[in-house]
């Protein structure tokens, strides 16, 4: 069934324009909450938010619709995604959800769904909601109306289950740590967990005003934490983004260190420890065949899986690994959270650099990537993928590479972009290649 709402993380888009407005929000609270009002206990469902201005708006219109079929609302106020998936469950709640649209600009927002395990819907679950979306609703009357609150100690909760997942006797006194929080979620509750494990904070990205979420900060745009590293001469960079659940690291040189250095350094911890489960790492076809060589030297095979920390997440359970993510910072270790985490994951790459008594530029950069190219190409609308003269490129770029590198070509989920991502052991070829088709789905979407 073809999804007119939901896309590879949720739902997405500008608020209060075209399809993200109040009436839907509320739709959605009802849509949600119907589909969960399972067994005769009382329901209720957790709300966290990023910091965007249209978060009070959506907020409040899905409190509307989740009160109005029944169900107690409790409220959190700013806080990670990965923070709302440990609530969700720790608090026996039938459903979370999460307003952000992650590391977009402040004008977009979204809505991110939990189920009482702290694990994203099902497709079976979101294609029943939209289902539900577009169908009459039985609404609560009298004493069945749900009730609202909001909680102060999320916070703590949150800081205090992230310094568990390094163990009682990690410290980090001596090193000096820059964290850019992108403005977002994460502004307060991750560079207090670093702090109270001891390491001096420099802070970027902490002023939210509503409006400057994702804006010249936060893990897409790098240049201010690598400015205050070097400024501060500090040990290392952490940079998430607006809903704190992806790392991107910044050595003390200035250098990037992207999700996929960041798996490479966690599998090798974990192997060395004997704690990675299921024998290996599942990463999704955007990560270099640099880090798949590297985990193959160590016997260590790489599962990849389409784009989507969903999808990572549902191999890992049915394969019973506990480490995945993604090349774009997103970390899922399932030991310790249900998500991809961004705080929890600078907390293994902090302890490791502790561990190592190493800098974090000897430390990070464990194989020399594959020279990668990545290009998008807006469209309007219709299929360009579907023209012959793509699919003649496209088949073309796979004989060019056949062997010696890998081609990826896929629709965005979230924005009206077709990615196309080559790579291999030759960059010009890989260059040449990925303008080809680019070039012919331009035309074709013209």
């Amino acid at each position: 069934m073809a999804r007119k709402y939901f896309g590879t993380d949720g739902i997405r888009g500008r608020a209060n324009a075209a399809v993200l407005t109040p009436e839907l929000a509320m739709k959605v609270g009802q849509a949600a909450g119907c589909h969960f009002l399972r067994g005769d206990h009382k329901h209720r469902v957790i709300i966290g938010k990023d910091t965007r201005l249209s978060g009070y708006m959506m907020e409040t219109a899905m409190v509307a619709g989740f009160t109005s079929v029944g169900m107690d609302v409790i409220l959190t106020g700013p806080l990670p995604t990965p923070a709302i998936a440990m609530l969700t469950r720790e608090m026996r709640a039938d459903l979370g959800v999460m307003i952000s649209a992650s590391h977009n600009a402040f004008p977009d927002n979204g809505i991110k769904l939990f189920g009482p395990d702290g694990l994203k819907l099902s497709d079976e679950d979101e294609e029943a909601i939209e289902a539900l979306i577009a169908s009459k609703m039985p609404l609560a009357t009298g004493g069945d109306i749900g009730r609202a609150r909001r909680i102060e100690d999320s916070r703590g909760r949150y800081i205090h289950a992230v310094k568990g997942s390094i163990g009682q006797d990690a410290r980090f006194d001596g090193l000096k740590v820059v964290i850019d929080c992108a403005n977002g979620a994460a502004y307060q509750v991750a560079p207090t967990a670093i702090w109270e494990l001891g390491a001096k904070i420099f802070a970027v990205g902490v002023e939210p005003n509503g409006t400057n979420i994702n804006d010249n900060v936060g893990s897409t745009a790098l240049d201010a934490v690598k400015a205050k590293v070097i400024e501060e001469q500090a040990d290392i960079g952490l940079a998430l983004d607006g809903d704190a659940d992806r790392l991107i690291v910044v050595d003390e040189k200035g250098e990037t260190v992207d999700g996929d250095q960041l798996m490479a350094l966690i599998a090798t911890e974990l192997a060395a420890a004997g704690k990675l489960k299921g024998g290996g790492v599942v990463a999704t076809v955007m990560s270099n065949l640099g880090l798949e060589r590297y985990l193959e030297k160590l016997g260590l095979p790489l599962v990849r899986t389409a784009v989507g920390d969903r999808y990572v997440l549902e191999a890992m359970r049915a394969g019973g690994y506990n480490l995945g993510g993604e090349q774009s910072g997103h970390m899922i270790l399932l030991d310790h959270a249900t998500t991809g985490d961004g705080t929890i994951a600078a907390l293994q790459v902090l302890a490791a650099l502790v561990r190592s008594d190493k800098k974090a530029s000897e430390l990070l950069h464990l194989f020399d990537p594959v020279p990668q190219l990545l290009k998008n190409v807006v469209y309007a609308d219709g299929d360009p993928l579907a023209h012959a003269d793509v699919k003649a490129a496209i088949a073309e770029g796979e004989r060019a590479l056949d062997g010696r590198g890998r081609l990826v070509i896929r629709k965005s989920g979230t924005e009206p972009k077709i990615r196309v991502m080559a790579e291999g052991d030759d960059a010009g070829e890989v260059e040449r290649v990925v303008d080809a088709i680019c070039d012919a789905v331009t035309k074709a979407a013209a």
